[in-house]
């Protein structure tokens, strides 16, 4: 089989991590023979550099006529100016928008070989195996009027959260779903207490759950989700949130798993049932201190297309080749910088790749 990619390597370590996935994605397409074509483009800071925008019009029709888009990273601080007109984040928000990538899904899990990678006690995030899915394109981050201005009395500025009906309702029916092929057990986290947007939510998710009764409804205020994803990780499922909660929660989620450099994420254009178009990156940022460094862990990214495999091109058994591989180059003890720990083999981006790769053509 044949499949096009969007490759957007992006800034920092993006370069890097995504060279390491595209590496093992080779190795999946010999052992399953199957054609991956890689279309690169630039987003982010790189792009604000080449073209004076952080997402041009040909990058767009690019991704829009591939199967899939896989992303490295953005920012780093030579862009981070607050007075700056244009910010490589732009790119991504856009990217997000223009391809419909409503839908984020963030899984965290604990792997056993990693228990002891975190400052949390073993025994409170041992099993954790939870997906976050956060809507991705409303909200806060897009709301409208956003804008700074001065008054005699000083500065002010707004930032505006909006929701509409059926914005609401498509990001919960995709957990909704995502729940009732796991563990059936779904929370709706929002601010019900004090958001009028989160009210309505949370009366949306409440209708929407009649179609879903073998599906168990909670709801969760956001700071108290903070709370319990420290204290009760493993009590957690699937989660369902809007967008600037879903931004916050899913980092702290990621410290359960000892390093975002572990952490793959999903952008999906529907739900995850049959070929869906998405957008797949790591949850980590561009690390500019580490770029150039062979340092960074790839682990993320390749887990990532893993994720792409699985979603959007249906190869489930090679996705499922690329974690085993994961998981037995971790049992072997190898580790890259961020989860590395007393006894175990420290290894650089470049190699980890390598061994994850030659793990799958031994499979």
């Amino acid at each position: 089989m044949e499949f096009d990619m969007a490759v957007l390597p992006g800034d920092g370590v993006g370069p890097e991590v995504v060279a390491e996935s595209l590496k093992v994605l080779q190795v999946v397409g010999e052992n399953f023979r199957h054609s991956f074509h890689f279309h690169n483009g630039l987003v982010g800071g790189i792009a604000i550099d080449t073209y004076g925008t952080a997402l041009n019009e040909e990058t767009v029709n690019m991704c829009e006529k591939c199967d899939a888009v896989l992303l490295g990273a953005v920012g780093g601080p030579k862009w981070d100016d607050p007075q700056a007109k244009v910010r490589p984040e732009d790119g991504l928000l856009a990217l997000r928008k223009r391809l419909g990538l409503f839908a984020n899904l963030r899984p965290v899990k604990v792997l056993p070989m990693l228990v002891n990678s975190t400052s949390l006690k073993p025994e409170v995030i041992k099993g954790v195996d939870l997906v976050v899915v956060r809507e991705l394109t409303g909200g806060i981050y897009f709301g409208q009027p956003k804008k700074q201005w001065q008054t005699p009395e000083g500065r002010q500025v707004v930032d505006t959260l909006a929701y509409s009906e059926a914005e609401i309702e498509r990001i919960l029916r995709v957990g909704f779903e995502l729940a009732r092929s796991r563990g059936k057990k779904l929370i709706s986290v929002d601010k019900a207490n004090v958001l009028e947007s989160s009210r309505l939510w949370r009366q949306i998710a409440i209708e929407i759950s009649a179609d879903y009764p073998d599906v168990e409804l909670r709801h969760m205020l956001a700071d108290a989700c903070a709370m319990r994803l420290i204290q009760h990780p493993s009590e957690f499922d699937v989660l369902v949130m809007e967008n600037m909660f879903g931004d916050i929660l899913t980092d702290e989620a990621s410290m359960l798993a000892g390093s975002m450099g572990m952490l793959p994420s999903a952008s999906l254009a529907g739900t995850p049932k049959g070929k869906t178009f998405g957008m797949y990156e790591p949850i980590h940022g561009s690390a500019p201190s580490r770029a150039g460094q062979n340092m960074a862990n790839p682990i993320a990214t390749i887990l990532s297309v893993a994720m792409m495999l699985r979603y959007s091109f249906e190869l489930e058994t090679e996705a499922q080749a690329i974690e085993n591989a994961v998981l037995a180059i971790l049992e072997q003890g190898y580790r890259t910088y961020d989860i590395m720990s007393e006894g175990k083999i420290k290894v650089g981006t470049k190699e980890m790749g390598d061994l994850i790769g030659q793990r799958i053509k031994c499979q």
